[in-house]
């Protein structure tokens, strides 16, 4: 194996090895979820005009699983490699500032699509699935665990213990996951709520994820593609600038 190759293996395996708290759990909580709110709100909720609700909320299940737990990967990976103290081996290493980029963002990625698919797997016994644009579903699964696994990999370079990295789970990727429109279109909002979900984001990896499946969606995928195509670009620019100025890893 080369470096990169070595170290997205060691990635890999780390999460997998402890495969129910990083795999079965998110998805445990995915169904929950599905559980509750498409019994609470199966007949009082349409969308599209012809989709139920559960069949609605299905695809930002799947997505809001993939991306919590992409971040959750580069950042706690590194966070923990900080506190035992082993982040010194690697930096003992040759690697260059592009073979961490690509083994801390490649096994999020895969982190990600696993999780995701399980939500996915798990939900097909509550709705029926529609492929109506399976490439898109593709884009922007593999853009959103980059993306996210990109912002993981800043986090865990900028916190120094886990309640820092807290910060960036509970303040930032976990609200702007929820009010993406994971639960309901942004239609159904006032016009002043729909202007802001416009600036999230996230509302357009769910929102082009989910054309994909309907052949519907609140703004076109080619808008949705080119806003988290350059998200992406600029966090990645950032992230790759504090890995070859050893941001917090080299004293």
């Amino acid at each position: 194996m080369t470096g990169w190759q070595t170290l997205f293996y060691k990635e890999v395996l780390r999460f997998w090895k402890v495969g129910f708290q990083t795999v079965a759990a998110p998805v445990l909580t995915a169904v929950l979820y599905l559980l509750i709110f498409s019994h609470v709100l199966e007949n009082h909720v349409r969308v599209y005009d012809r989709l139920s609700y559960t069949a609605f909320l299905i695809p930002g299940l799947v997505m809001m699983s993939l991306l919590q737990n992409a971040f959750a990967n580069s950042s706690s990976s590194l966070v923990q490699s900080k506190i035992m103290g082993n982040l010194v081996f690697l930096l003992l290493t040759p690697l260059s500032h592009w073979a961490w980029f690509v083994a801390y963002v490649g096994s999020s990625v895969v982190r990600g699509l696993v999780v995701g698919l399980g939500v996915f797997v798990c939900t097909l016994v509550f709705a029926r699935p529609e492929f109506s644009a399976p490439v898109w579903i593709g884009v922007f699964a593999l853009l959103g665990a980059a993306l996210l696994g990109t912002l993981g990999l800043i986090a865990g370079l900028w916190a120094d213990k886990f309640d820092q990295m807290a910060v960036f789970q509970n303040f930032i990727v976990m609200p702007m996951t929820f009010l993406s429109g994971v639960f309901y279109s942004i239609h159904s909002l006032p016009p002043f709520w729909q202007q802001v979900s416009h600036l999230n984001p996230f509302f357009y990896m769910i929102d082009g994820f989910r054309y994909g499946f309907f052949g519907q969606s609140d703004v076109s995928p080619w808008l949705s593609l080119g806003i988290v195509g350059a998200a992406w670009l600029l966090v990645s620019a950032l992230a790759i600038h504090l890995l070859r100025t050893g941001y917090k890893i080299r004293y």
